[in-house]
């Protein structure tokens, strides 16, 4: 249920905001030795909610961390692991932020941060892979799968190997008790996790 991955928070999001307070970083498991270890600067985790019935609200979280391995000749040996700030939600309004990080969606004080930890990968093509793991959020756990798409390997810049996955997934915001403004806000929440990693 990765696809419908870091999304629900998303619901929430779009109905609020924009500045973004100063958060303590996301910290997720210890990598594998040969996992790549994800480069915040390059990654995004960003979702949408419908508004109003009319259009489409878009936010963002800016504090992430984790690490990824795909291994193309032996699957079971891959792994996904994220873990995202809730705090550092942004929608570039202030006020909206505010209102997410409130109990009325995402109870951000009590449950600072969400996450998924896969716990199997299954190759569906030459670069994709239905990915199954438990997504944490809200104080809820639940087991999710969704479709990841290996982009590519190569050379950094700086030396060493870089590469780069990303995962489209929708979920109900219900499902994570998120139910502030039925009607005016969607019931789906569309998320977009897009990650690059490097390593030495």
């Amino acid at each position: 249920m990765l696809r419908t991955t870091l999304a629900l928070s998303a619901a929430a999001l779009l109905t609020l905001g924009l500045s973004l307070p100063t958060t303590t970083p996301a910290t997720a498991s210890a990598p594998a030795a040969d996992a790549f270890e994800l480069d915040v600067v390059h990654s995004t985790v960003i979702f949408k909610i419908k508004h109003l019935n009319v259009g489409h609200s878009y936010g963002r979280f800016n504090d992430l961390s984790g690490s990824f391995l795909v291994d193309k000749d032996k699957p079971e040996n891959s792994s996904l692991n994220v873990t995202v700030n809730v705090e550092s939600v942004d929608t570039a309004n202030a006020d909206r932020d505010k209102h997410l990080r409130s109990q009325d969606f995402f109870s951000a004080k009590e449950f600072p941060t969400m996450s998924f930890k896969s716990t199997a990968f299954k190759k569906t093509a030459d670069n994709t892979y239905d990915v199954t793991g438990d997504l944490t959020f809200k104080g809820q756990t639940k087991p999710i799968t969704v479709s990841l798409t290996h982009i590519g390997t190569g050379p950094g810049r700086r030396g060493g190997e870089v590469s780069g996955v990303e995962t489209t997934f929708t979920i109900k915001r219900s499902e994570w008790n998120i139910n502030f403004l039925p009607g005016a806000l969607g019931e789906d929440v569309t998320l977009t996790v897009a990650l690059e990693g490097g390593r030495k």
